[in-house]
Parts: C-alpha cells; structure tokens; sequence
C-alpha cells in the first residue's frame, strides 16, 4: 500500500490514515492508497467499520493543485469517492484540524462524519476560480440543504464545526477517543437494513428547491453578482441548480463539465498562480531563518485613531490584550468608542456573537500614559503620517519599552531607516504598515530596513500570520511597493484630468477591468487629506486634487470628494462642480475634453504601475514580481482572476509593455513612463517576469 496511507486493523475496525505531507492533499498516491486500503477492509470479515482520519492532527486540506493541468494520474477522485460511497461497511470520517475544498468532498461520501472543536469545513474552491469537482455541488445541497450550501460554495469561506453540526454536515461533535466515539456513532445511526447511507440518495432538498426554482434562481443571482470571478461564480451556480433539476448522476456530469472548463480558463490560472504566490511571500527570509520570534503576550498601540483602532481590533481577534494610547482621555474615549461601534455592526450583521464581541472589547484597555507600554512586547505606532512626529515619538518609546521588545511603524510612506534612527536600538525597529481598514484588510506590508534585527522580522511575519494577514516582507522606498506603484497611477489620474478626463470615465475603464473601486472613488473612501498632507510635506503638487482638498472635500467623511454622497451613503454621484472645473482647467491648457478615449486612459492608468514594478524589482526592494502580485491582490482591489500587474504584464507580453511605454514617453513628455532598464533586459532576452528568481533580500 502506498506509504502516503496506512490501515491499521483491530477491535472490529479498519482505521485509515492519510499521511500526506504537509497538508494530507489528495494526491495520486493519496488517492492509490485509499482505493488498496478500502478493498482490504472490504475482504477483512474482521473489519465492521471503517474510520478515515488524517494524520498530524488534520483531515484533509483539499486536491493536490499542483496536478492540476498536468496529464491525470489513475485512480482519479470520483473513482476514489465511488469506492467508499458503495462500501457494504460503514465509513465514518473522523475530522480534526480542516476538511477543506476535496478534502469536505472526500467527507461527504463517507457515511457518517464526526468533527472535533476548532475543525473547519469548507468548499474554497471558488477562491482559485474554481468550483468543486468531484461532487461538492451535487452532495452538500442534499445534505444540508440549498440555501445554506449555495453560500458555502459561491463564497469559499469554511465554517466551524459547531456550526457544521448546527447545519447537519456533521453527525457528531467528538473529542478523546474518536475510534471509539466514531464506532459508536455508526452503530447508533445504522439503518435498519444494514446498508450504510449515502448522500447521493436524499431528496428532501432535491424536491423543494425543484418545487420552487424561481427562489433558487434569484439566490443564485444574488451570490454570483457578489463573486469576485463572474465566470467561476456563474459556473459554480449552474451546477447548483443541476443538483435540484437533474439526477445525480447526471449532476455530477455537468459540475465536471463546468470544473474541467474553469479549470483552463485564464481566470482561474490566473488565481492559482496567487495561491502559491500568497505562500512564496509568507516564508521566512534567509536573514530570519534562523532565530525565532518574540512571544507577544501583550501588545501596545500609540494612537488611537481609525487605524490604531483598527489594529487593536485585529489583536482582540487574535486573543491577545492590547492598549491603546493616546493624548487625553478624550481621544482615547472616542477611538475606543469608535471601535465598539465597529464590533456593534459586526454584531448587527451576523458576524459576531454579543459574548465575542464582549470578549474581544475586554482585551482592549485604554491609557494615556507611556509608563503602560513598559509591558508590552510588541509596540505599533499609528499617528500621522508625518515624519518629524514619528521620529519623536519612537524617541520617547525607546525610553520605556523594555527590552527586546519589537518596535513598529505603521507608516505607509515614510523612511523606515530614518525613524529607527531615533532609537538607540534600530535592530528592533520594523515596518508593519496595516491597510485601512486594518481589522478587514488582508494585507500587510513588513518593511524589513537596513537595520532590522532578525528577531524582529521573524516577530513581525509571525504576528502578521497569528493575526490572520497576508504579509509580505518588503525594502525601505518611498511607498514602498503598493503606495509607490499607486503613485504612477496617480500621477496619471491626475494629468488625465488636467486633460479633460473625468473621473467617472476614470473609474469607469478601471470597473471595465475588473477593480471594485476605480481610483477616485477610492481616494473617495480614504480620505483625500492624507495624501494632500503628504504632498505638501514632500513638496509635490497636483493642481485638481489639490483644488479639490482647499474647497474642504476630502471624501466619503465629508459627503464631497471627487464625487458628492449622499447622507448615510456611499454611492458616488457624479459632480456637477469639480467636473465644471476639470473642463475648464482642461481649456485652459489647450486640451480638448474628451479627445482621450477608454484604450488610452486604461494604457494610462496601468502601465505606470508596471513600469514602476520594474524598477521595484531592480532596486531589490521586492524579493520577486509575485510578491507584488500579492501586494496588489490583497491590498489594492486588483481583480483576483487577472492574476496581479506583473502577472498581467507578462499575460499581455512586456514588448508591447515596453512599446507601448516608450509611445506615452514620446506623446507626453513624462520621463517617468520610460520603459524601465529591466524591462527593456528582459525583452530583449525573450523572458519574462516570472522567470526572475527571487533575490535574498
């Protein structure tokens, strides 16, 4: 039997073990194992039950996706699925850490399931542009209904075991012996004719989403109009709705059909590609490999604004106690304030319970005085970005915090080098900067400076992961990577409207290309005063903006930006005022408003941030262009299933990148759309982006 399965026999059962690592995927050999194990259990007189568990405390983490576009290798998983599905014992999947995408499918042939406390369950596969193949979208609405499986497999996110068992996924909760509580379970439900149950023949659900599809239809539409890849949300739902119109068999048909499609569509290439770039970028840098993090038991934020109160709140999240500083008990009143708030709507929605939410608020304290970051492990400043202020603020931190621990700036722009320099202790000096807002926002940008100690980099990428973020280590620059390449855009954004262009024909080309927001609507919901503020300190103009931020509209908080809201909404309205002015500064300067069409805006609007991606990558202030992808993905509303600008860029070729820069170079004059020396390298060497290796920064 293949050693990626073992069975062990006694006591009237077969227990089967997947050890696969690191994450027990359903590989070829996985697959090979389970079909030899199952026909020794089938022949052993002394087996009566059968229990499937995985090894190293989880079940199974899902299909091996790194087989995926290469030549199928035998047993496939529906001939794997079918074998335990038909087995004349009963089989019962014992789960513990995850069942997720494959691995939930591999569950739901089984006959019976029991989970532990902390086990998550679900059917991701809709976040690689995928949806489940091999019977996910035929089983789970027979099981446990349509309303609550078509979430699951249009949304992705797993649920825990408790509310497994609160839906019907799962039989049984199980802790200590779970053979024995496993054994038990299936004699307690043994069907009164011997023959073990299998999903596949429930029909309750079946018959009243068929009774009823115009209701299915509309839920459908609804969850695929939230998906954030149209395609493999729509293929997804169709298979759905084959579960109530079609026989079983014939279901499982069409949801192959529509996997094998999806699976060599450009979108869902495009989304594996940043799954495996997501765990390139979480892995340890040379420079750290060797020394472990600080424990963070306790945690301190100084300043109590909307990011210091949303980096709280992902601490609260993570169980650990933080304190949260500020000037006067008045500032620390109002964040604390805001973030109960926060966690209300939460509550509100759904998405917490009153005890968590309470739970959470009592890891939260706040103060006034320094002498209460003396305890702290880890400090994270979140005040205004302005450096004189950071740099006296990590002077006085370096007088209180106690030694060894970590010292962070959340700053999105600033030199990191220069406000480690205000310490006596640079080596514990790192960059977190969260994204607004830092309690929703995946991303997390670790600015590893020239003298961040390996101590507090491994901390940084340790707490980044306990506090569920995507993090990627990144050099010292101007922006970083994310700001940096959203620079160029907005250098662009700004002279095509000094050009004519509006900003709902702007924002319109970036819908067009898949982004949630286009970049003034964006600047909407930041805040358009942060990035005047930092202008004016960098010395930079940008003469319709700036406008824009002297009338007193800073965005979405002050109902006027780049467009007008409404009361208590954040829908943009076109803006009868700033679009008078653009038209007219635009005459002004002899240009035609509305000469420019979408090709050009979109050209505009894009290649500035490939350019600058580049230079990044010669600069070695990015490890490699997949780490950008991340950045982009997670941070910056880049539509998943384009992959990410490097990733883009080498879809769409770098010689027309490059030709088409060295064009916009010549048409207006910006040196700064100059094809990047790296550019120009790699065209000329035929390669491309992803062929970089990474460099050891």
């Amino acid at each position: 039997m293949a050693s990626a399965v073992q069975l062990r026999v006694g006591g009237g059962v077969g227990v089967v073990v997947i050890d696969y690592p690191p994450v027990n995927a359903l590989g070829a050999d996985v697959r090979a194992g389970l079909l030899e194990a199952l026909a020794r259990c089938r022949e052993d007189d002394s087996v009566l039950c059968v229990v499937l568990r995985g090894a190293r405390g989880s079940f199974v983490a899902g299909a091996d996706i790194r087989e995926f576009g290469q030549p199928p290798k035998p047993p496939s998983a529906i001939e794997v699925f079918a074998a335990i599905e038909n087995m004349n014992k009963p089989v019962v999947a014992v789960i513990e850490g995850v069942a997720l995408g494959g691995g939930l499918e591999l569950a739901l042939v089984c006959h019976y399931r029991l989970a532990v406390a902390g086990a998550r369950l679900g059917l991701p596969e809709i976040k690689l542009g995928l949806l489940p193949g091999a019977g996910g979208t035929q089983r789970l609405p027979r099981l446990v209904g349509f309303s609550v499986a078509a979430p699951m497999i249009l949304g992705g996110e797993p649920i825990s075991a408790s509310e497994a068992r609160d839906i019907g996924l799962i039989d049984a909760l199980g802790e200590g012996d779970l053979i024995e509580q496993a054994m038990a379970l299936a004699n307690s439900l043994r069907s009164t004719d011997g023959r073990p149950p299998s999903i596949r023949d429930l029909v309750q659900h079946v018959e009243g989403a068929r009774r009823d599809l115009a209701t299915l239809d509309a839920a459908l539409a609804a969850l695929v109009k939230r998906g954030r890849n149209r395609r493999a949300a729509e293929a997804a739902a169709k298979a759905i709705r084959a579960a109530a119109t079609e026989p079983f068999e014939e279901g499982l048909k069409r949801e192959r059909a529509l996997f094998l499609d999806l699976l060599n569509s450009p979108e869902s290439k495009a989304q594996r590609y940043l799954f495996f770039a997501e765990r390139t970028a979480g892995k340890v840098p040379p420079k750290a490999a060797s020394v472990g993090p600080v424990d963070v038991q306790r945690a301190a934020i100084i300043g109590a604004g909307t990011m210091g109160g949303g980096i709280a709140m992902c601490f609260a999240a993570a169980g650990i106690p933080v304190t949260v500083i500020d000037r006067d008990d008045a500032s620390v009143a109002r964040g604390l304030g805001v973030v109960e708030a926060n966690y209300r709507k939460t509550v509100e929605r759904g998405g917490l319970s009153r005890a968590e939410m309470l739970a959470r608020l009592a890891l939260i304290r706040g103060a006034t005085s320094w002498d209460d970051l003396g305890s702290a492990d880890v400090i994270i400043e979140a005040v205004f970005e302005e450096l004189p202020l950071k740099k006296e603020i990590f002077g006085r931190i370096d007088k209180v915090a106690k030694p060894g621990a970590v010292l962070a700036t959340n700053t999105s722009t600033l030199d990191v080098d220069a406000i480690a320099a205000a310490t006596a202790r640079p080596e514990s000096v790192v960059g977190m900067h969260f994204f607004s807002p830092a309690h929703i926002m995946r991303l997390l940008e670790i600015i590893d400076a020239k003298k961040t100690g390996p101590m507090a980099l491994r901390t940084a990428l340790m707490l980044g992961k306990k506090l569920g973020k995507t993090s990627v280590v990144v050099g010292v620059c101007d922006g970083f990577v994310g700001n940096r390449m959203a620079l160029g855009r907005g250098a662009q954004t700004e002279r095509l409207m000094q050009e004519g262009v509006l900003p709902r024909d702007i924002d319109r080309v970036s819908l067009a290309f898949g982004f949630a927001m286009g970049p003034c609507a964006t600047g909407d919901l930041a805040g358009l005063d942060i990035s005047w503020r930092i202008r004016k300190a960098k010395g930079r103009v940008a003469p319709i903006a700036d406008w824009i931020c002297e009338q007193g509209r800073f965005g979405q908080k002050t109902g006027k930006g780049y467009y007008r809201y409404e009361p208590g909404s954040r829908t943009p309205i076109p803006d009868p005022e700033v679009e008078s002015f653009i038209r007219s500064r635009a005459k002004s300067l002899g240009h035609d408003p509305g000469a420019v069409g979408d090709e050009e805006i979109f050209d505009r609007l894009m290649l500035p941030m490939i350019n600058e991606g580049a230079r990044i990558l010669e600069e070695r202030v990015a490890r490699c262009a997949s780490d950008i992808d991340v950045i982009w993905a997670n941070g910056y509303g880049w539509p998943v299933w384009r992959g990410g600008p490097m990733y883009y860029a080498d879809q769409v070729g770098l010689r027309i990148v490059r030709d088409k820069l060295a064009r916009y170079t010549a048409k207006l004059g910006d040196e700064r759309l100059k094809p990047a020396a790296l550019i120009e390298t790699l065209v000329g060497s035929g390669r491309s982006f992803a062929d970089l290796p990474p460099n050891d920064r």
